[in-house]
């Protein structure tokens, strides 16, 4: 019963995570770091898949395959939520960019049209 509590937690702090992270090194850090644990944890369940279900039954699931699926679901619902701040945040920065090629662009026919003008003014 306690485990279905702290995936309850860890599905809370993933919303809070998706409401309040900012992307920055250190939560490139993390991910790394996440990213090392698994796998580690996957080898490891590979070459003792007993441990799996031992682990299971200690924090009260059934089965070692049940621990994974749980497991397993809120993993993949924190990479869809890093991959969704990861798209806002590339919409902004295109957003932003698209913005400044038109000003830049509005800038220089503007240049060129003062250039023009003054051109033809002069004597020849």
């Amino acid at each position: 019963m306690w485990f279905q509590l702290v995936l309850v937690v860890a599905l809370v702090l993933i919303g809070a995570y998706l409401l309040l992270s900012k992307p920055g090194p250190r939560h490139l850090a993390v991910r790394r770091v996440v990213m090392l644990v698994s796998l580690m944890a996957g080898v490891t369940v590979i070459i003792w898949p007993g441990l799996l279900t031992q682990l299971a039954r200690l924090v009260g699931v059934g089965r070692g395959v049940d621990l994974l699926f749980y497991l397993a679901l809120v993993a993949g619902l924190l990479y869809v939520v890093n991959e969704y701040k990861r798209s806002v945040m590339l919409a902004r920065a295109n957003t932003h960019l698209a913005r400044e090629l038109v000003l830049t662009e509005a800038r220089l026919t503007d240049r060129i049209t003062e250039l023009e003008a003054k051109l033809n003014d002069r004597p020849l």
